[in-house]
Formats: C-alpha cells, sequence, structure tokens
C-alpha cells in the first residue's frame, strides 16, 4: 500500500512540460504568458513556442475613454482576439491638452492653439510634445507616415487657408508647409468627411462620399490624384484602410436610413485602378453594426496586420472583427461587445480607437516602466 501511495504522489508531482504545457498555454491570455515567461527556461521555450505554433499573437484593438468634464480623465482598455478577452490598461492617466483624437489606426494625438501632443507606440508609452503648427486647425487629418507626422485641412475658413498642409519632423522638431490639399477637397477637407489610411511611403485621403482618394507624398511634399475608389455605385460611403501591407476598402451599401449591407474590396495596382470584392459581412452582424442608430453616415475602421476592426460612432455598444486569411481568400467574421460601453447610456465620455501589434516585448516594456498593469476585465453577460 505504502509502496502504491509514493508511486501516485511521484505521478502528482511530476513536472508539466514538453507538447502539453504548450497546449495548456494556448488558453492562457496573453498577460498571463509574461510572468510564465519567468517560471523557467523549459517554461519560457515552451510560451514562445506555443505562441510561434498553436495560437499567435493577434493584433489588439485599444479603445481610449476620455472624460468630458474636468479633469478630463483618460482610461484605456483592449480587446485580445486571441485570448478573446477585454484587458483593462491601469496607467496614469493622459496628461490632458485638448480633446483626444485619432485619424488613423495607430496614432493618438492632442492639439491646442498652442501644443500638439501625440503618440504613435502599441501602448503609449511614449508622448512626443511640439509646439502647435502654423496654422489652426479644429477639425485636421492627422497622420504619422515613416518620421513624419502630417497635419491637412480642417482649418476655419476665415483667416487660415482650409487646404493647409504642414508637417512636423521627429528628427529636426520643425514644422514645414507643404503644398495645400486638392483645390477639389475644399468643401470636405475636415476629418468629418475623409478617411485617412498611411504606408511606409504615403498618406491617402478618401472623401468617404464619392470615393475620391488622393495620395500625398511628405517627402517631395506633394499630391497625387484623384482616383476613383468607388467600387460600387450602390456604396453610399466608404472608408480605407491596410490590411497586409494592401489597401482595402470598406463600403456600405444602400442609403444611411437603410444599410443593406457592408462589403470589402482590395485596391490593387499603382493607380490604385483595380478593386476586387473580397468578403461580404454576414447580415447579423450589419443589424449589430448598425445598431439602434435611425441612420449611419460612416463607420470607422482600425486595421493592423490581417485584422480589421469595425464600430459604428453614433451607437459603438458592437465591435465588428475580421481577419483576413490566405492571402485575401477568405474573411473570418465575427463580433464582440464593447467593454467600454455602458449599457445604460449607451455612450460613455469621448471613445477613440486604435489598434496595435501588441506582444510579450511590449508588455514587457510596459511592465517595467512601473506604472502599467493589465487586468483582464470580466466577462460581461
Amino acid at each position: 500500500m505504502a509502496k502504491h501511495q509514493t508511486v501516485v504522489d511521484e505521478e502528482e508531482e511530476a513536472p508539466i512540460h514538453g507538447d502539453i504545457l504548450e497546449a495548456i498555454l494556448t488558453h492562457v491570455p496573453l498577460i498571463d504568458l509574461v510572468p510564465a515567461c519567468h517560471v523557467s527556461t523549459s517554461w519560457k521555450g515552451a510560451v514562445f513556442s506555443s505562441l510561434r505554433h498553436l495560437n499567435p499573437v493577434k493584433p489588439w484593438l485599444i479603445v481610449h475613454a476620455q472624460s468630458t468634464r474636468y479633469p478630463y480623465t483618460t482610461t484605456s482598455h483592449a480587446y485580445d482576439p486571441r485570448s478573446h478577452v477585454w484587458v483593462d490598461i491601469e496607467q496614469p492617466s493622459i496628461k490632458y491638452v485638448s480633446t483626444l483624437r485619432s485619424s488613423h489606426s495607430n496614432l493618438l494625438y492632442m492639439q491646442s492653439p498652442f501644443r500638439f501632443v501625440f503618440s504613435s507606440d502599441p501602448l503609449q508609452l511614449t508622448w512626443h510634445r511640439a509646439v502647435a503648427p502654423m496654422v489652426w486647425r479644429p477639425d485636421p487629418i492627422v497622420a504619422l507616415v515613416g518620421e513624419r507626422v502630417v497635419i491637412a485641412g480642417g482649418a476655419c475658413d476665415f483667416g487660415d487657408d482650409p487646404l493647409a498642409v504642414e508637417t512636423y519632423d521627429l528628427k529636426t522638431r520643425a514644422w514645414d508647409t507643404c503644398d495645400d490639399m486638392p483645390a477639389i477637397l475644399k468643401d470636405s477637407c475636415a476629418s468629418t468627411w475623409l478617411s485617412v489610411a498611411v504606408d511606409k511611403l504615403k498618406m491617402y485621403v478618401m472623401e468617404k462620399c464619392s470615393g475620391a482618394t488622393h495620395s500625398f507624398d511628405p517627402i517631395t511634399k506633394t499630391w497625387q490624384g484623384p482616383y476613383d475608389l468607388r467600387p460600387d455605385q450602390n456604396v453610399f460611403s466608404s472608408i480605407i484602410g491596410f490590411v497586409n501591407d494592401r489597401m482595402f476598402v470598406v463600403g456600405l451599401v444602400g442609403e444611411a436610413e437603410n444599410v443593406k449591407s457592408v462589403k470589402m474590396w482590395e485596391v490593387k495596382g499603382e493607380m490604385l485602378d483595380m478593386k476586387t470584392e473580397v468578403s461580404e459581412m454576414p447580415k447579423e452582424l450589419v443589424a449589430k453594426l448598425i445598431g439602434q442608430s435611425p441612420r449611419v453616415t460612416s463607420i470607422g475602421m482600425n486595421s493592423v496586420g490581417n485584422f480589421v476592426f469595425l464600430h459604428n460612432p453614433s451607437d459603438p455598444a458592437e465591435v465588428i472583427v475580421c481577419e483576413v486569411q490566405n492571402g485575401a481568400s477568405f474573411c473570418s467574421w465575427g463580433s464582440v461587445g464593447n467593454a467600454v460601453v455602458d449599457d445604460g447610456s449607451r455612450i460613455v465620455k469621448n471613445l477613440v480607437y486604435t489598434c496595435a501589434n501588441v506582444g510579450l516585448g511590449e508588455l514587457h516594456q510596459a511592465l517595467r516602466s512601473g506604472d502599467r498593469r493589465f487586468t483582464i476585465k470580466e466577462e460581461m453577460e
């Protein structure tokens, strides 16, 4: 009997390792894999092997909620599609300069007549502070292209040029003037009417209603276009973004009061003249995207890697998630309740969306800063 008990004890105390450990780690949220790396060398290897082969890291959607009242406290919350959990990011509140905003997927900024601050790293560990650009703009488009921040349009029609463009060089920390935005955009040169996307070299600006698109090169300071990116005459509003370094268009089909479908196209060709339909959002997800809005004039889009996150600014209770797989031959659609939205009031605070590749390296760096904590949010009923 004693001998049998000893065998049982040894079996119970046997360490977990190899394929079994890696399989278990696939079910562990990414933020909990950080301490797992410090258990032992074999555990660290198992963590990286699990992430590499079984359940890879996926981009996070980050929702920043800024209070509309003094002291304008800002909180950040992230959705991790790898673990299917919302994560509360406990950090010092972003020092208020003005209303927090974002023009495209990974850039946060605030601007006042005297100051311009922005952050582009995944978890906003670093904020760059600069003097305000020469032209005051209440509603500009802002994008980071390489080492330059581009700020364009959005100026008041009286006094300042509404089409003015300036760039801020991160190396010299100086503003420079550029060619104005195309004159055809004079009546729609604000972020309200435009969709913005960037690649490594250029900024692309699409007029949501018409699909007319222009590109801007911050090196030569020149504009090109227009290109017609409206993929279908039945599309009444469209937005652009990059998925795996390829431009995609997401279009609302029908009318603002009656959205019939939401489709996605890939844009091909150097002159942006080829548009191939990639996927159509399932009907039940279209209903979730619309929510309780009586009309939808446009939607918000954040994209990084092969993930696209869509939301309805007028009813942000649901986030639509699309994973583009096998190049662009297959799209996996899903949705998740927006954990930042209070079901009672529907919208809480000023909500700003970014998305970024967040892996163990970024989490290690954030935790080393000493002022960040990550906590899994309890699942909503």
